[in-house]
């Protein structure tokens, strides 16, 4: 005998916890299933351990998608504060770190914990670990769901599978599967938020700055004209000893394309050639010393080295035209990535079930009636800094107010 539901939650994350959660409170019998056998390790492992769990600055802005306008209604209505609010009712303590992005001020165990507390006060059921073998719509009505733990009928499913990245600990392509199935577009699914790589020759020059960090201005080369989704950020950046890694890096990456540059300003406080040229009736020093005030010696060496200038030059001995080319090189330094890290790196995924293909209101599929995608497995992909789990309450509560 099949195991009858009104709904069923497909995935046990942040969206999937939140939507099993409302569904429940207004009366639906609902079932939650995930193939992990550890719940929420995305949550867990978010934020070093304490959970980004939101920012306090999310909108419609922040996000990414090739159908903009379609986050705009779940996110308008649960907002970061609607989540500190249910924060408050289950007394957990947090804190602003950076521009708007918020953390536990003791650990990420704490928001799994007030998940499963409000699921477990409205009736929420649990398959876990149990792996979903078949999603099929019934003749008369809702799905049947082939598991390893036994058959499940439900008059509505919600997808909340989440996308591919950081596959050890169990990311799958198991949505778009289902979105496919029902004869669903997708917008193709790319790492994102992840860090950059280069060519193993073009890179050897910049390897041994490899934990030099520093905040710069990162753009994608598209605000000159190469791409029209440009997109600037000021962050810190990190050396690698593949690439570029760092939060400004990461924030880039959801805004680069294959085959664009991006482009660095290492003193985004200064307009390097403009303050050597002024300075050279003053700054009686070498070159490389004067760098050194501003940037890490390894780098400043480094870029000396790129433009041909030696350390132990006078600075009031060369030419302005010499010192322009340093100053470009530092405000303006072009490189062209070759890749990512991938999905093994990626903190999200970009892209996923096409919005245009879902309600905004409800985040049903406007041509599969009872069937819902929410979180990460649809595309809509936020900045780094708790956007992605805003997008997962408030898609979740979305579909979960809908269900009731």
């Amino acid at each position: 005998m099949a195991k009858q539901f009104d709904v069923a939650v497909i995935g046990a994350g942040a969206a999937g916890m939140m939507c099993a959660a409302v569904a429940a409170q207004g009366g639906k019998r609902v079932v939650l299933i995930d193939h992990a056998g550890k719940l929420a390790e995305k949550i867990r492992i978010s934020g070093g351990g304490r959970c980004n769990f939101t920012n306090l600055h999310a909108g419609p802005h922040n996000f990414l998608s090739e159908n903009p306008h379609f986050c705009k209604s779940a996110l308008s209505r649960y907002t970061p504060q609607d989540f500190l609010a249910l924060m408050k009712k289950h007394r957990i303590s947090y804190h602003e770190k950076h521009k708007g992005q918020l953390f536990c001020d003791e650990s990420a165990e704490q928001i799994i914990d007030m998940l499963k507390a409000e699921c477990a006060a409205a009736g929420v059921h649990w398959m876990m670990p149990c792996k979903v073998e078949a999603l099929s719509a019934r003749p008369d009505g809702g799905f049947s769901l082939a598991t390893d733990g036994g058959e499940v009928e439900a008059a509505s499913v919600v997808v909340a599978t989440g996308g591919l990245s950081i596959p050890k600990i169990g990311a799958t392509d198991f949505g778009y599967r289902i979105a496919r199935q029902f004869d669903l577009k997708l917008v193709e699914p790319r790492p994102a938020l992840v860090p950059l790589t280069f060519d193993d020759a073009a890179w050897a020059p910049f390897v041994a700055l490899a934990g030099i960090a520093l905040e710069v201005e990162v753009e994608t080369g598209s605000l000159k004209g190469r791409n029209p989704g440009g997109a600037r950020f000021r962050e810190d950046l990190l050396f690698t000893h593949r690439g570029l890694s760092g939060p400004a890096i990461l924030q880039i990456s959801s805004f680069w394309q294959p085959g664009t540059p991006i482009v660095i300003n290492l003193l985004p406080e200064m307009d390097l050639a403009q303050t050597l040229i002024e300075g050279k009736g003053s700054l009686k020093k070498q070159l490389g010393n004067v760098l050194t005030q501003w940037l890490p010696a390894r780098l400043a060496e480094s870029l000396l080295a790129a433009t041909g200038l030696a350390p132990d030059a006078r600075l009031a001995d060369l030419p302005d035209a010499q010192l322009r080319k340093l100053g470009q090189a530092a405000n303006r330094w072009e490189l062209v990535p070759t890749g990512s890290e991938g999905y093994r790196k990626a903190e999200v995924t970009r892209g996923g079930v096409d919005t245009r293909e879902l309600s905004q209101q409800s985040m049903m599929a406007t041509r599969v009636p009872g069937l819902y995608f929410i979180g990460e497995a649809v595309d809509v992909t936020g900045w780094l800094g708790g956007y992605n789990f805003q997008w997962a309450w408030a898609s979740g509560v979305a579909a979960g107010q809908a269900l009731q």
